[in-house]
């Protein structure tokens, strides 16, 4: 099980930068200098600090050396007086992920210019633009915690692209029937994250699920038992296999080192194993694991954006239907335990038959009501990537059969997003988590140079 990032500190490189010639006041430099040690060492994160200050292109191409030995996961680039500009291109060619810039304040005391953190930062922001480089970039005072938690933020984000650039995606038997809107091109996605695309077929997925034990899937159908999930019209004779297309999928994430994965779940699992494998995807989503049904590899990586942002476990859900104010979430039966209300109330999770032809086995759940939640959709469109989201509330649904929930947009109409989002090429799966995240996925958008739909 890969950790869980919401428990797995990112690693800062904390990075200052100078010049040779001091400038402005360099008291209140070190000033600074101090108060962002002291606020980033209370901070969500581990933190690395070079042996030297960056003050000309040897200096820096060694503070990112050390930096890329210890294995940073994000670099937070400072001036706390305005550094030699001359130093933006080795950073550019040395550091391949988005920098942080963080400009801090002026002193607001005498007639002199005391740091000119701001104008350096927008010198190095500006010149990594032009020059087709992705940053992020704010403002403020280390002794602020809202400085800190757009700092958290920025470094999340930061993180998140580079393990995006380092990711491995399996995508098992390709996509659904139909569902042409969602195959991916490998090479739009090394062009816009890096991540490299695997495919494999459902021969080889079903040569795993042969070889696997009698004595690995009694061990498994007992973690299922401890689980205490009810049954509605299935029963434990449907864990054998339930626990073999679990082992299976999970097999793929570990041997073949993904960090996502699509699964062509039909038509063919349910005609060939008798079983829908949405069990065992609930089950690794819950743990964390970016997985998606009907061979949707953007749905997989949206679900690892989500869990690297730290925004938790993901549903991935149909845009069922709309009215005036809310969108019905609807899927096959795989929603996330944690999602839905606790055994024994209304809405909490059971291990169900599928209502299109009975087979099991299924989730069947509702979204828990009265949660802060987020929608959103990363897919390719014209050879490029886009994103969209929006905040939303979870009200009591209608009964639905499988999975299901009702989301209450907070700042739009429904129909008119869901209008635009067809205009814009969006396919039909939404990724759902709890809490509210736009303001951070269109940060997110923006760091990663993608197209933002409000």
């Amino acid at each position: 099980m890969p950790p869980n990032p919401q428990t797995q500190p990112s690693t800062i490189g904390l990075l200052f930068l100078g010049r040779k010639r001091p400038g402005f006041d360099p008291d209140w430099g070190a000033r600074m200098e101090t108060n962002v040690r002291d606020a980033v060492d209370r901070a969500a994160f581990k933190v690395f600090e070079p042996s030297l200050k960056a003050v000309d292109d040897a200096s820096l191409q060694q503070a990112i050396d050390e930096c890329k030995s210890a294995k940073v996961d994000a670099l937070v680039v400072l001036q706390t007086t305005m550094a030699d500009g001359r130093m933006v291109p080795r950073l550019a060619q040395s550091w391949p992920q988005p920098p942080v810039f963080w400009a801090t304040p002026e002193k607001q005391e005498g007639e002199m210019i005391s740091s000119c953190s701001l104008v350096g930062a927008h010198l190095w922001a500006s010149t990594f633009r032009q020059t087709g480089r992705s940053f992020d970039v704010f403002s403020g005072d280390p002794k602020d915690p809202d400085t800190i938690r757009r700092l958290e933020t920025a470094v999340r984000i930061a993180a998140t692209l580079g393990e995006l650039s380092q990711a491995r995606v399996g995508v098992i038997g390709g996509q659904a029937p139909g569902f042409v809107n969602m195959t991916p091109d490998p090479l739009t996605l090394r062009r816009a994250f890096g991540i490299q695309l695997q495919a494999y077929s459902l021969v080889e997925f079903d040569n795993v699920l042969n070889e696997l034990s009698d004595d690995a899937v009694e061990a498994d159908i007992a973690k299922v038992n401890a689980l205490g999930i009810d049954y509605k019209d299935t029963s434990e004779d449907d864990l054998p296999m339930a626990s073999r297309l679990y082992l299976t999928m999970r097999h793929f994430f570990d041997s073949e080192t993904l960090d996502a994965l699509a699964v062509r779940c039909w038509p063919e699992m349910p005609n060939t194993y008798g079983q829908w494998p949405y069990l065992g995807m609930a089950r690794l989503a819950e743990q964390g694991r970016a997985i998606a049904c009907e061979g949707d590899a953007d749905g997989a990586i949206g679900a690892f954006i989500g869990e690297r942002l730290g925004m938790g476990r993901c549903y991935l859900s149909d845009w069922l239907e709309h009215d005036e104010t809310s969108i019905t979430l609807w899927h096959v039966g795989a929603m996330p335990f944690s999602l839905s209300p606790e055994e024994g109330q209304p809405g909490s999770p059971k291990l169900a038959k599928h209502f299109n032809n009975q087979k099991p086995v299924v989730i069947e759940s509702e979204l828990r009501p009265e949660m802060p939640l987020t929608l959103f959709r990363l897919w390719r469109c014209d050879n490029a990537y886009h994103l969209a989201a929006c905040d939303a509330a979870s009200e009591t649904p209608r009964p639905l059969m499988c999975s299901n929930g009702r989301a209450r947009l907070l700042d739009r109409a429904p129909g008119e997003w869901f209008e635009s989002l067809c205009h814009a090429g969006m396919p039909h799966h939404l990724n759902v988590f709890k809490g509210h995240h736009t303001q951070t996925l269109k940060r997110f958008a923006q760091v990663a140079g993608i197209q933002w739909h409000g």
